[in-house]
């Protein structure tokens, strides 16, 4: 993301882009580079001069978030508008993402800027960055300076799925809760465009970053092909996503099984307004980002037969763990009422 912002931020004839990073950049040469930490580095007199400044550092991801790991980011981020306010920038973006809104029942379809922003609760990322949006914005309204949020959906690239975007594909499969929403993907390249356009139109407020429109679920289900399902529902899907995530069986944090139950899409007209136009359609970045594997050159048949049997194995490792995990639990308790 960052590499895509720098080029084009590069070719803007009237911008001099000063690119940071904790390892050496891959950047044009009209590029200043500077290697450094946030967490350590005098920022003061890094953003010295500068009057925007786009925050995509980040340190946690969709699938792994803890204590340490939020006030980290957190800390990251005070100290970024602290050296901002100090060297008078005027301007700052920063990344956000559409799970904010929350997935709920009842969600519109579409969803605009308007609507208030409910993340599930335990979904922890989503509520992370709802806190950095939160600091961003009040620390742009102290100042009467400008601040740009961007609350993007999921991101793709070419033969890779973003992180976001791989949890929600795994949390669909296996043992899934029940609920066909309609989905999004964006390409990163359209990402770092919306960025750019965000810089150059010095734009203040939030804004959502989607193509247009989305894959209804029958779509969905024909560009993924066979895929092994048990549904179940969400309350059970998230209380077998919770055993396996704590056993360390899954990469499926259990708050992620709303955001594949319930609607949580997100309207582009804004971002459209500045300017802004998707280049790949919701369709054609889940192609590009889909990177085949031994089963997808199977009959459909065939790919069929094995997904269910996978599911099947995995619903009874899950059972026989949480047997497992119940017999403990009598066991443990039986010892304490012979000790008492």
């Amino acid at each position: 993301m960052g590499t895509r912002v720098v080029a084009l931020l590069s070719d803007l004839s009237d911008c001099d882009v000063l690119a940071i990073d904790r390892i050496e950049l891959d950047a044009p040469p009209t590029v200043e580079t500077k290697r450094l930490d946030l967490m350590s580095a005098d920022l003061g007199s890094v953003f010295a001069g500068v009057d925007a400044v786009v925050h995509l550092a980040t340190t946690v991801t969709p699938g792994e978030i803890d204590a340490a790991s939020e006030a980290l980011e957190m800390a990251i981020l005070h100290r970024v508008l602290d050296a901002a306010m100090e060297t008078d920038v005027t301007q700052m973006v920063s990344l956000s993402t559409a799970m904010v809104y929350g997935a709920w029942v009842g969600n519109p379809v579409p969803i605009t800027e308007d609507a208030a922003t409910r993340p599930n609760p335990d979904f922890g990322w989503a509520v992370l960055r709802g806190e950095i949006e939160k600091a961003t914005l009040e620390w742009a309204n102290d100042r009467d300076v400008v601040a740009a949020v961007l609350r993007p959906t999921a991101v793709v690239a070419q033969d890779h799925l973003g992180q976001l975007a791989r949890v929600l594909h795994t949390a669909r499969i296996g043992i899934a809760a029940e609920g066909d929403p309609p989905v999004q993907y964006l390409h990163v390249d359209d990402l770092a465009a919306a960025i750019v356009t965000a810089v150059e139109r010095e734009f203040d407020g939030v804004v959502n970053v989607a193509p247009d429109g989305w894959i209804p679920p029958d779509a969905l289900h024909d560009l993924e092909g066979p895929q092994a399902r048990v549904r179940v529902p969400a309350v059970a899907a998230r209380w077998i996503a919770a055993i396996r995530w704590r056993a360390g069986l899954s990469p499926i944090p259990p708050g992620i099984v709303p955001y594949t139950s319930h609607s949580w899409v997100v309207a582009n007209d804004r971002m459209r307004g500045l300017g802004w136009e998707p280049r790949w359609t919701n369709e054609e970045a889940w192609v590009v980002s889909h990177h085949p594997g031994p089963l997808d050159r199977l009959p459909a048949r065939k790919q069929q037969e094995l997904a269910l049997a996978a599911a099947g194995v995995t619903a009874a490792l899950t059972l026989g763990g949480l047997g497992f995990l119940v017999r403990r639990i009598r066991r443990k308790t039986s010892d304490a009422v012979l000790d008492s």
